[in-house]
């Protein structure tokens, strides 16, 4: 009755829905890891923005590389806007996700090292190969509070660096080059700006992170293995359709052979 079940058709047929239900079992768990790599990032980002704000120097140094756990840290700095050395970072978006730059500026500390501050998002009204115009920072000696961020890279960020730039653009935000582009000792990573706030608004603040969104991963995780039970299920529906049919043809078959009533 089942001999049907060697044939060419339904041996593949076999084989794909046996390779299909691991298959789905492995990127249901695939989700979840993902959703718990959300969960853990939402809640080492709270206890950043929550915590109180340290000296910047505290948890970076020149050549060092900002900690997991660290990232979104609240920092304060003292120290003077270099904005002779500023430069800005092209095709960054803000809130509205319209394109323009990143205001990067060296902020000089009082022993003389340098710390990258984001002061935020400008628009990009004129041509892409000029430098805009930037509203200045506050003059003089100033506490800067901010969030610490990691060195931007191509291989975490995903955009890409080149050479050829017009002059006091960068695609990165990274320390390791603006030390070789500054000529002084750089702390690792950089500052989201977030006080003093600039005056009538411009550049716009960075916002902080969301870290309320868990995202959609374990629906997807949930999604997989309801896909993964349904693939024997759907198997088990085909066979018995098969069979049902296979005895119909043969009812159909014998009837047809019956010879006629006299």
């Amino acid at each position: 009755m089942f001999r049907f079940l060697l044939s060419r058709q339904w041996v593949i047929l076999t084989l794909v829905a046996v390779a299909l239900v691991p298959t789905m079992i492995e990127l249901g768990f695939w989700q979840l890891h993902r959703h718990e790599h959300r969960v853990a990032l939402n809640r080492v980002i709270a206890d950043s923005l929550a915590a109180r704000p340290v000296p910047a120097e505290t948890l970076t140094s020149p050549g060092a590389e900002v900690d997991g756990e660290d990232r979104y840290r609240r920092v304060t700095a003292t120290g003077r806007f270099d904005t002779a050395r500023e430069v800005v970072v092209r095709r960054r978006t803000n809130a509205d996700d319209k394109v323009g730059f990143h205001v990067l500026t060296p902020f000089v500390l009082d022993d003389g090292k340098i710390l990258l501050v984001n002061r935020g998002w400008i628009p990009a009204d004129g041509a892409q190969t000029e430098f805009p115009e930037i509203p200045a920072p506050p003059k003089g000696e100033v506490t800067v509070t901010g969030r610490l961020m990691p060195d931007e890279t191509t291989a975490d960020s995903g955009i890409k660096d080149r050479a050829g730039l017009p002059d006091r653009q960068v695609m990165l935000i990274n320390s390791e080059q603006a030390e070789r582009r500054l000529g002084t000792p750089v702390l690792g990573g950089y500052v989201d700006l977030t006080s003093p706030e600039p005056r009538a608004g411009s550049p716009e603040l960075i916002p902080a992170p969301d870290h309320d969104d868990i995202g959609p991963h374990l629906a997807y995780a949930v999604q997989w293995w309801l896909f993964c039970v349904g693939v024997p299920v759907g198997w088990v529906v085909l066979v018995r359709r098969e069979l049902r049919d296979r005895r119909e043809a043969r009812s159909a078959e014998g009837a047809a052979k019956e010879p006629a009533p006299v």
